[in-house]
């Protein structure tokens, strides 16, 4: 992957945190700098940490996988692409206004499972690990903060748009490892 490519995949992750934050910065009204702050340092902090463990990972099973690493490349973005893109379609849930630790800690965790599964994908495509992690962290808090003020700011944008536009560019970047 090169630097482009890990940005795209830094947006593509971030989509989930921008979504939740959103739908947080629709709900809050007291306290929104430190709650924004806070909502968008978790997001970061988990969705960089979450590759380091899925690149950790990919090296136990890499020989097992090398021969047709290009394909799992492309099986794991087009599942995450899809994924995206369906739970765009399915029925939100009561927004729940969540700030607490446990909250924030559910909230990091859930939002980074497809970073964790992108990051066994950054091994196989030989990708520089810290600067992903860099990449993929600070594009999370900075969608993250953006979604929380967007959500406060504009209180009728459809969370699906985007959602399925993540689901896209996962989709393109799995159709692209196949290609080079």
């Amino acid at each position: 992957m090169n630097l482009f490519d890990i940005i795209l995949l830094a947006f593509a992750l971030g989509i989930d945190c921008l979504v939740v934050s959103f739908s947080q910065g629709l709900i809050f009204t007291k306290n929104r700098i430190k709650n924004s702050l806070f909502l968008a340092f978790t997001m970061g902090l988990f969705q960089g940490f979450m590759p380091c463990i899925g690149f950790a990972g990919a090296d136990y099973v890499y020989n097992l996988v090398q021969p047709f690493s290009k394909w799992l490349v492309f099986v794991i973005f087009i599942l995450l692409g899809f994924k995206f893109i369906l739970e765009s379609y399915s029925v939100k849930e009561q927004k729940i206004m969540c700030i607490g630790f446990k909250c924030l800690l559910g909230l990091g965790i859930a939002t980074s499972i497809d970073a964790l599964v992108a990051g066994a994908g950054l091994n196989f495509t030989h990708a520089p690990i810290l600067l992903s992690v860099f990449i993929i962290g600070f594009v999370s808090f900075i969608m993250s903060f953006a979604g929380f003020w967007s959500g406060n700011l504009l209180k009728t944008f459809p969370s699906q748009h985007l959602e399925i536009s993540g689901g896209c560019i996962l989709i393109f970047l799995a159709f692209k490892s196949l290609i080079f």
